[in-house]
């Protein structure tokens, strides 16, 4: 049981409570992205349902293979997660040994945790699903093929298209059915479904970044914890508990999965994904490496954002440094963090061949949207955002603690959020929000 957690001592903890019979009904895995909380969370799901007594991780059990491959009737998975990254990753471990049945595993698990998001069970009669149907069925026939025994070496090439379709289906699929928020639609449907009987033993429903929640299906959520069915569990997963409801959170037995070292990260990428982290660049390492490995297989990587990020943080701060002057203020009166963002952030930028710092807004935004592929993949506006909070930091490193590095800090701050829920929950164009974005923050600079 949770041998596939690798680093997270949290899991015997786990593991103990399910064996004493003292697991909590209502649980909260909490920690950064990437730390193994959601697959602790579906290995809960397993030992539920195991039919070998200790659920042992190599069972063979019908449940345990079901489980396996995240399709067992017991099993409900809901809220806002990056799928694309993960699944590319998955499909190279593939077709880099397609002979193992890990390797296989390994994909259809990964294309599984998007298309879970999809349940009648969450769906129900909602209209919006008719949409999306097209889409999971020819997902679904992709995947039906990819089930097929391989017939060797020779159907590499087979393989390796029969994974580019569903990378494309999957891709679409997140790109126009996952949200950024919880409805509480989706609540109010599990609701329901916990309140059937299980097929098996126990029924498990995981809501994964649960700090997502909209209003009223935390309320809702909150109905279901104050009286959660006797043959169901609930596990909330979170990186941000602090924003959870404190009603929520007293009913909640809490586990928290902490950031792992250097060598465990490593370790995950070497085993999950028979791969190293020599291909992450430097800058990319002071995450964690799995995070920073998976972001190499976004169709835009952090990693060709990263001067893009530097490209916007000279340009900004040349214009700002342009508007001072305008008002009248000399070289020797400029804000010192406004010179050491620019002295830091343009020689990045043109070491990777952006050029020098852009003179107008609009050639800054078109520059930017060049770089970012256009933020055409889901969730690339929100990791650029992100981007330029690093960048901001790296710079201005020397001087954290000043006042001026704070009020810069402060004014991102309130602009990335305004503009990361205008793209992602407002689904406004990222070229508008960008340009709006980029005139509040020079506006904003250059009064303080």
């Amino acid at each position: 049981m949770f041998e596939n957690i690798i680093g997270q001592p949290v899991t015997a903890r786990i593991e103990a409570d399910i064996v004493n019979n003292v697991l909590a009904p209502s649980m909260l895995f909490s920690g950064p992205p990437a730390s193994g909380k959601g697959t602790a969370a579906l290995e809960v799901g397993r030992a539920f349902s195991c039919e070998t007594e200790g659920a042992p991780w190599n069972c063979r059990c019908r449940a345990c293979a079901r489980h396996r491959t995240l399709s067992h009737d017991d099993l409900v998975v809901m809220g806002p997660r990056p799928f694309s990254a993960e699944i590319a990753a998955a499909r190279n471990t593939l077709l880099r040994d397609a002979s193992a049945a890990s390797s296989r595993i390994l994909f259809f698990r990964a294309v599984r945790k998007l298309q879970l998001r999809f349940s009648p069970a969450l769906w129900a009669d909602d209209p919006k699903i008719s949409k999306l149907n097209g889409i999971m069925e020819m997902l679904e026939e992709s995947m039906e093929e990819l089930r097929l025994p391989s017939g060797g070496e020779s159907d590499s090439e087979k393989l390796a298209k029969l994974c580019d379709a569903v990378i494309k289906h999957t891709q679409k699929l997140e790109a126009e059915g996952i949200s950024d928020t919880i409805p509480v639609s989706h609540v109010r449907n599990a609701a329901y479904w916990l309140r059937i009987a299980p097929s098996g033993k126990r029924k498990l429903l995981v809501i994964e970044n649960a700090d997502r929640m909209q209003d009223a299906a935390r309320n809702s959520l909150l109905k279901i914890l104050e009286e959660p069915p006797e043959t169901c569990a609930i596990i909330l997963c979170s990186p941000k508990p602090e924003t959870l409801l404190p009603t929520i959170l007293s009913r909640l037995r809490h586990y928290h999965f902490p950031s792992r070292g250097e060598a465990a990260e490593a370790e995950v990428v070497r085993r999950v994904f028979k791969d190293g982290v020599d291909a992450i660049p430097a800058h990319g390492r002071a995450e964690s490496c799995v995070t920073a490995y998976l972001d190499t297989f976004l169709p835009v990587s952090k990693n060709a954002m990263y001067p893009a990020a530097a490209l916007f943080w000279a340009s900004i701060a040349f214009a700002v440094t342009v508007a001072l002057r305008r008002k009248g203020v000399s070289d020797a009166e400029l804000p010192p963090g406004l010179l050491t963002i620019g002295g830091h952030c343009a020689p990045i930028a043109e070491a990777a061949g952006l050029g020098k710092a852009c003179t107008s807004v609009k050639s800054l935004c078109a520059a930017v949207l060049a770089a970012s592929g256009g933020f055409e993949t889901r969730g690339t506006f929100s990791v650029f955002l992100g981007l330029l909070c690093g960048r901001l930091s790296e710079a201005l490193f020397s001087m954290r603690a000043s006042a001026i590095c704070i009020a810069y800090r402060r004014i991102l701050s309130k602009y990335a959020e305004e503009a990361r829920v205008a793209v992602d929950i407002f689904n406004q164009s990222p070229a508008m929000v960008l340009e709006r974005f980029s005139g509040s923050l020079i506006q904003n600079l250059a009064i303080l």
